[in-house]
């Protein structure tokens, strides 16, 4: 079996097939290859989307809408469970979810819209449900910033979860959202290994970084939580408690986790990168996968397909729950947002 490795600073060199297209185009070497070091610059195409706001009914989701303002990931993280969205757009979950970006340019407006619809009711919108609203590409287009705003002004409450540093530019805006009560941020923390950062999440921020951005927020008087997402067998499973532990020391008020998700592409995508990456331990790590699903390598039910089944997710589990208990990481309350306050577009908002 020949190794592939992915290009610098991408997480996947493959680009499985779009499983809605007809046809397939397979790459054929005409004589006229060159070995020089492959590079795959990132493209983005805008969107005028007819609406922003996703609605969801997953009994084991804690929220029931959310906004992403980018289609694909430039983070390139291997795991994604968002990658196989990408089919959808006629384009490939591999390398394509992270090179070929699509951008809500209108989202603001659109979201304004929404909110000022009648019957409209206020409930806490989860940004970064899907892709990372803080992913590189961000910087440039500020689509994220824009939303922040439009939430701020009609006092709408809105959760965040990011592995990107760039949140931190919007300090001003996530400081004011939080005095008001409107404001919780989740960081997902992977791992505290920056080599393993750098195949694992390639354009995501380094685990300092991410703390960081942690101990800043809190200063600044914002409820932080931290994800440990995901939770991958003999790959970063054994530093659980040392990233809660740093999480803590940096100043997050509590914690979750999730076990390895591998729905539809992302199995082929993920046992790839293991064979290039991790060789010799690659067989191992998905039999303990296999072991956690029911002996498939994924399990789509809801309240199993977090955290998993049988003695290896149980220990995950135990190991969790000593570790947050002994860390405090257990501050739900801090977590409760205000959505009373809520005043849509063209309303009359409270003197008081």
């Amino acid at each position: 079996m020949s190794l592939i490795f992915p290009p610098r600073g991408r997480g996947t060199a493959s680009n499985p097939h779009n499983r809605f297209a007809p046809n397939r185009s397979i790459a054929e070497d005409d004589g006229w290859y060159q070995e020089v070091p492959m590079t795959q610059g990132t493209q983005v195409t805008s969107e005028t989307a007819k609406s922003i706001i996703t609605r969801n009914s997953s009994p084991d989701i804690p929220f029931d809408r959310s906004i992403n303002p980018y289609r694909g990931c430039e983070h390139g993280c291997i795991y994604c469970y968002a990658r196989p969205s990408h089919a959808y757009w006629d384009m490939s979950p591999g390398l394509d979810f992270e090179t070929r970006l699509i951008a809500k340019t209108n989202a603001a407006a659109v979201l304004e819209q929404q909110l000022s619809k009648p019957g409209y009711k206020c409930a806490p919108i989860t940004l970064g449900a899907n892709t990372d609203p803080y992913q590189p590409i961000e910087r440039e287009y500020k689509i994220t910033r824009a939303v922040l705003e439009v939430l701020l002004r009609y006092r709408h409450p809105v959760t965040i979860i990011t592995k990107g540093s760039l949140i931190l530019r919007d300090l001003d805006v996530l400081a004011e959202l939080a005095k008001q009560r409107l404001l919780s941020v989740f960081i997902s923390l992977t791992t505290l290994d920056d080599e393993l950062k750098r195949i694992l999440e390639p354009r995501a921020a380094a685990p300092k970084a991410r703390l960081r951005a942690i101990r800043v927020l809190r200063d600044a008087g914002i409820p932080v939580g931290v994800l440990c997402a995901p939770m991958i067998p003999m790959i970063n499973d054994m530093e659980l408690e040392n990233l809660l532990s740093e999480a803590k020391a940096a100043g997050a008020l509590s914690a979750s986790y999730v076990m390895l998700r591998l729905p539809l592409e992302v199995a082929p995508l993920f046992e790839e990168w293991l064979q290039a990456h991790y060789p010799q331990r690659a067989e191992h790590v998905m039999s303990l996968v296999r072991q956690v699903r029911g002996g498939e390598v994924y399990d789509s039910r809801f309240g199993v397909r977090m955290r998993g089944e049988g003695p290896f997710a149980d220990l995950l589990a135990q190991r969790y729950s000593i570790a947050i208990k002994r860390l405090g990481l257990n501050k739900r309350e801090s977590f409760s947002l205000d959505s009373e306050a809520f005043c849509p577009p063209g309303g009359q908002m409270s003197l008081l």
